[in-house]
């Protein structure tokens, strides 16, 4: 499984200079190039960081096997790019401009553009696409009442709160295209690993999430729900008539009541649909033991738990987990106690505010010190994370990168490949993502060792 995150950016100029956001983002970079010599490179945790189209930091995790290492990747994710941020802030004071730059973990800009935070899952190439898809993409369709981020989206002075930020930029339902036509599900084949064994499944619907809590429910009721698929199970007919109309829709019914109808015929709610499908999950992880392991047995009892608040509307039973409660409970707050109406200005720059992934000013840090948001992964975690790579073929990336940096050698590398650019341009494939152990990889990095040269000031140009 891995994560992957456009963020946005932006910055408040004091004096009479000016940047546009474009601009700012290439600020951001200039860190990267100056030791990676690209603004696309791998980093020593075996992520990725590259400037994407539009001018957008993306950070996409390492691959993980384990959720808690994922939520812990993807966190620290934030913290490098927030530290291209405060480098990027430096650089522009040395130039002779006073400004504050914002990273922020969100998806939809003040122009009305869309950015995504991508999810990938490693499947099995045997069996049929189409099984995967017929189910996913109505799990995906109404999993925002359990994993949406929350909007405040205002239109002169009528503002409506959607329970998720990517749905109405949704366009198709399955789609080998990711810009022209944003799909659900992205169906172009590029596994980043054995293609005869594997397939990888990128999900673009997902809200970029701040909340632990909420981002371990994306990943945890997919990552189950596939494991049902690959198991073989059976699953009931929920394909979905209109699946782009019934995001759009469910996005604005935060009961989860507004009856979708079903391309078999019939109706069902998201409510409903997702009642079933924690039935069946429940079912699974109970007789494949997951339901006893940590974290699936918080992902079972938080999804339930979620769904019975929805239904009873006791939103307060989940005001600390899930993010479109949370978000919602502190604009309604802050509204009241201010006396503001709902399309208010100062409303929006909460809502903006909210993404911010700066540790100590953005909304997320205020909320987990003070007790009101959930903590799974501490600030220890996601620093080790910074730096670590999980224990998958990451490990063989990271390890690749270190030696290279730390003995001044000339290298390329992506997913599966990890090349020296010498005389003898030696490369290793590496194609089993869940390999951590390679001989191939340890006498690449011996040869580093054994013909290199150290320079320990190299070390600290890397993020």
């Amino acid at each position: 499984m891995g994560i992957e995150t456009e963020f946005g950016v932006n910055a408040t100029f004091r004096g009479t200079s000016r940047l546009s956001p474009e601009e700012v983002a290439r600020y951001l970079f200039r860190k990267v190039v100056a030791w990676g010599r690209s603004s696309n490179v791998f980093l020593g945790n075996g992520s990725r960081l590259y400037l994407d189209v539009g001018s957008h930091p993306e950070y996409a995790t390492a691959e993980c096997t384990d959720l808690l290492d994922l939520l812990a990747q993807d966190k620290a994710g934030e913290l490098i790019v927030q530290d291209l941020a405060d480098d990027a802030e430096t650089r522009l004071a040395e130039e002779g401009m006073d400004a504050t730059v914002y990273v922020l973990k969100n998806n939809v800009d003040s122009r009305g553009n869309s950015y995504g935070s991508h999810e990938n899952y490693l499947i099995r190439r045997d069996g049929r696409l189409d099984r995967v898809t017929d189910t996913l993409v109505p799990l995906l369709v109404t999993r925002q009442l359990i994993s949406g981020a929350g909007r405040l989206h205002v239109v002169g002075e009528r503002a409506t709160y959607l329970v998720s930020q990517r749905a109405d930029h949704m366009w198709e339902d399955l789609s080998s295209s990711t810009t022209r036509s944003r799909p659900i599900i992205n169906t172009r084949d590029e596994p980043h690993a054995d293609p005869e064994r594997y397939r990888r499944l990128h999900v673009i619907v997902g809200d970029s999430t701040m909340s632990q809590s909420t981002t371990l429910m994306r990943v945890g009721t997919t990552d189950l729900v596939l494991r049902m698929l690959e198991a073989g199970r059976i699953m009931p007919d929920f394909e979905l008539a209109t699946p782009i109309p019934s995001i759009r829709e469910i996005s604005r019914d935060r009961t989860g009541r507004t009856p979708l109808p079903l391309k078999a015929g019939g109706t069902i709610t998201a409510l409903e649909m997702q009642r079933e499908l924690l039935g069946m999950a429940k079912t699974y992880a109970q007789g494949s033991g997951l339901a006893q392991v940590w974290p699936y047995s918080y992902v079972l009892e938080l999804w339930e738990r979620t769904l019975d608040a929805i239904e009873g509307d006791q939103l307060h039973l989940v005001d600390t987990e899930i993010e479109w409660v949370m978000k919602k409970k502190l604009l309604d707050s802050y509204a009241a106690k201010h006396d503001l109406a709902p399309h208010d200005d100062r409303l929006q720059q909460l809502d903006l505010a909210w993404h911010d992934v700066h540790p100590t000013r953005g909304l997320m840090s205020i909320l987990q010190r003070s007790g009101a948001a959930k903590i799974l992964v501490d600030e220890a975690q996601i620093r080790h994370a910074m730096v670590t790579p999980p224990a998958t073929r990451a490990k063989l990336r990271g390890d690749f990168i270190r030696a290279a940096q730390e003995h001044r050698r000339d290298f390329t590398c992506d997913w599966v490949h990890l090349k020296l650019n010498d005389v003898a341009q030696r490369t290793v494939v590496c194609k089993d993502p869940f390999a951590s152990v390679d001989s191939r990889v340890d006498d690449l990095i011996e040869h580093i060792r054994s013909t290199g040269t150290t320079d320990p000031s190299h070390l600290v140009r890397g993020v």
